[in-house]
């Protein structure tokens, strides 16, 4: 079968920042604000139905939700700008390696649903960092729900880039979101998020048709990744400096992701505001099908737009001024003489905005009451009610005020992930010590935080100060030979590449500041987990061990461990 021959595209014209904005038109704007409009309005209809009879009713929707809009939720509160734009950039600059968190995911999946949700479920907590008094005492508790804070806060911080300078917009967003979330209760944020899932699909789909149209099918778009490498997937190699082979995006990745599903307030509020156990694990299966469905779609994104500009790389002919401004900036010219179509998909960016910001909203404030307010005052159901819907306005005002400090964010996926694995790796080590292993105590639990946290902060805040050279990263090749001045002229032909040599490094630079940014959760989870288990035993202090079975994931195993450590402490104190 004879090689499909390079299909010619059109040479990308440069655009000033104001043609830019001239291309998004009063349409554009209004199927934007139609986006705001109707999310808006379901705040106020959950108002009308009566979210407001309880606190529960408002922070947990009564535990009657069922597993279709709440998987749609779990997919859609973690797939914000960091996905919508990340994503392609990464695929763009990398290529399809990325997609293996397909598997990552699957793994991730599993773990939640057949090892935390039944703890969590067997004890009806409403916070899941009420699990660590449970398990170990207040002050684990406090210093959970703190990591959690701080962590929601990077987070929603990220979500508010968007890679548009539509500075009304980031307001808009910010109010209608504080508005539904404050009136609507739980049940808003989760039917906004299915509404939002299906705008942001909808925002890539347009991107990956019009591309279709102008390269006339998926063959040349698959043809000019194979030619420009982005379609090297399988990279079996051990080495954990490497950026992304198939053990650091599979292993890395499951850590990273169960972070997030399995010890988050965000996600775990919603599995456990199902009406059962069942309802709670269907709804994490089926979220896995919206993973998917995203995942494949940012990576045919990042695939069509490489497709585009493959000959002018507007980043490299300094078109735009960072990576993650590549997707709006392809949207705009490829979709801005469709008035309408661009705002369907920076409402899709925004409605991934939306979906992040809401649910840090929504779990920062059930946390607050839960965590913060509840353990140490005696109020009525009606004042926790009134103090949550406060906590809502609060941090819906936090979260807009950090919109402006988020223009200047870069490397957007990069940076997620890194600081889910900075924070999120610990807290996932102290809740796997407490569930599967039965003679955790909080001494143990609290050095292997210290530890675990500790560790990777350090290598974190390395990486970042002294970033792993190209040779370990591996950005592939971009090129401007096809790329125009402003006055239509060509542009001085670059093509960037890989250096072969650099100048040396010291080794703590070259070896521990080079570990993949993935490896961040594995590393704090491995760390606190072991570290907490050697603690544990060496300052057992009783032959019989203070938990109950509900605090633990029950399995042959656990109950093997169990007795092996219970014979181990008797020897160690005879």
């Amino acid at each position: 079968m004879a090689a499909v021959p390079p299909t010619p595209t059109p040479t990308p014209k440069y655009f000033t920042p104001e043609e830019l904005a001239e291309r998004f038109t009063l349409a554009d704007y209004f199927v934007f604000g139609l986006t705001l409009v109707f999310s808006a309005c379901v705040g106020i209809f959950y108002a009308f139905k009566g979210v407001h009879k309880s606190h529960k009713d408002y922070v947990m929707a009564g535990h009657s939700l069922t597993c279709g809009p709440v998987a749609l939720s779990l997919t859609a509160s973690f797939m914000s700008a960091v996905t919508v734009l990340g994503t392609p950039a990464e695929v763009y600059r990398f290529g399809i390696s990325f997609g293996l968190f397909a598997f990552a995911y699957v793994l991730m999946v599993l773990i939640s649903a057949e090892v935390f949700l039944p703890v969590y479920y067997r004890l009806g907590i409403t916070s899941a960092y009420e699990y660590l008094e449970l398990r170990y005492n207040k002050y684990m508790r406090l210093l959970g729900t703190v990591m959690f804070m701080t962590l929601t806060a990077s987070k929603a911080y990220n979500a508010c880039v968007t890679g548009f300078q539509l500075w009304g917009s980031v307001v808009a967003t910010g109010l209608v979101c504080t508005f539904y979330c404050t009136l609507g209760g739980l049940k808003a944020v989760i039917w906004t998020d299915v509404f939002q899932f299906i705008m942001m699909i909808s925002g890539f789909l347009a991107v990956i048709i019009r591309t279709l149209i102008i390269k006339g099918g998926f063959g040349p778009i698959i043809e000019d990744a194979r030619r420009g490498g982005r379609l090297r997937y399988w990279d079996f190699d051990p080495n954990p400096l490497k950026r992304h082979t198939f053990w650091t995006v599979v292993v890395g990745g499951t850590f990273t992701w169960l972070g997030i599903y399995g010890v988050n307030q965000s996600q775990v509020q919603r599995y456990v505001a199902c009406k059962t156990r069942l309802h709670g694990k269907l709804s994490l299966y089926i979220n896995l099908v919206g993973l998917w469905i995203t995942l494949s779609s940012a990576v045919m994104c990042g695939l069509s737009m490489y497709s585009v500009y493959k000959d002018c790389d507007p980043w490299t002919a300094k078109y735009v001024s960072a990576p993650d401004q590549l997707m709006p900036y392809l949207v705009l010219e490829i979709l801005g003489d469709y008035p309408g179509v661009p705002g369907l998909f920076v409402a899709g960016t925004y409605s991934g905005t939306l979906s992040t910001v809401s649910s840090s909203i929504n779990a920062l404030a059930a946390v607050t009451v839960e965590d913060l307010i509840r353990p140490y005052f005696t109020l009525s159901e009606s004042k926790l009610q009134w103090i949550n819907m406060g906590m809502n306005l609060f941090f819906g005002i936090v979260c807009l005020s950090m919109a402006a400090a988020a223009s200047t964010m870069g490397a957007l996926l990069q940076a997620a992930l890194s600081i889910f694995g900075i924070l999120g790796g610990p807290l996932l080590g102290i809740f796997s010590l407490g569930m599967l292993m039965p003679f955790g105590n909080a001494k143990g639990a609290f050095s292997g935080l210290v530890c675990g946290f500790s560790l990777v902060l350090w290598i974190g805040v390395g990486s970042h100060t002294y970033p792993p050279p190209s040779y370990r990263t591996l950005p592939l090749p971009l090129s401007t030979r096809g790329c125009r001045t402003i006055n239509g002229t060509l542009a001085p032909q670059v093509t960037t590449s890989m250096p072969l040599s650099t100048t040396p490094r010291p080794g703590v630079q070259e070896y521990w500041y080079s570990l993949s940014y993935l490896y961040f959760s594995t590393l704090g989870t491995l760390i606190t987990f072991f570290v907490g288990t050697l603690m544990s035993l060496a300052t057992g202090n009783t032959f019989k061990f203070q938990f109950k079975c509900r605090h633990l994931y029950l399995s042959f195993v656990n109950i093997s461990v169990a007795i092996c450590s219970n014979i181990l402490i008797l020897c160690f104190y005879d």
